[in-house]
């Protein structure tokens, strides 16, 4: 599995997918989780190369999730997709390890930036 998913709102994983292909990345394989409790579990089976996740999830949020899965050693990288966009919560998913957080709405362009530095380019 290429990316990993984690989104409460199905409708919000389907337009995150949709913009990952129209950023140029129509060939990943992707795999998807309505929560970080779900998250974890496939992240123990599967071997994504990149984790994309909500922060506001019932479950288990995506800070929590992040915080879960480093305590776990897991060091895949990991970004934020959040309607959050304060100073302070930026500052708090980096100091846990995130790789970047992109704020809603977003474009295709948008999710470029961020994948490209991880992913290597499409």
């Amino acid at each position: 599995m290429d990316l990993l998913l984690v989104d409460d709102s199905k409708t919000m994983r389907m337009l995150v997918h949709r913009a990952i292909r129209q950023a140029g990345y129509r060939n990943l394989t992707v795999c998807e989780a309505g929560n970080g409790v779900e998250a974890l579990e496939k992240v123990k089976t599967e071997k994504p190369k990149l984790i994309l996740s909500d922060w506001n999830m019932p479950e288990m949020s995506g800070i929590d999730f992040l915080r879960a899965l480093r305590e776990m050693e897991n060091r895949t990288p990991l970004g934020f997709i959040t309607s959050e966009s304060s100073g302070q919560l930026r500052e708090l998913a980096m100091k846990h390890g995130a790789s970047f957080l992109i704020v809603k709405p977003f474009s295709p362009e948008d999710v470029q930036e961020a994948l490209d530095p991880i992913l290597g380019g499409n």
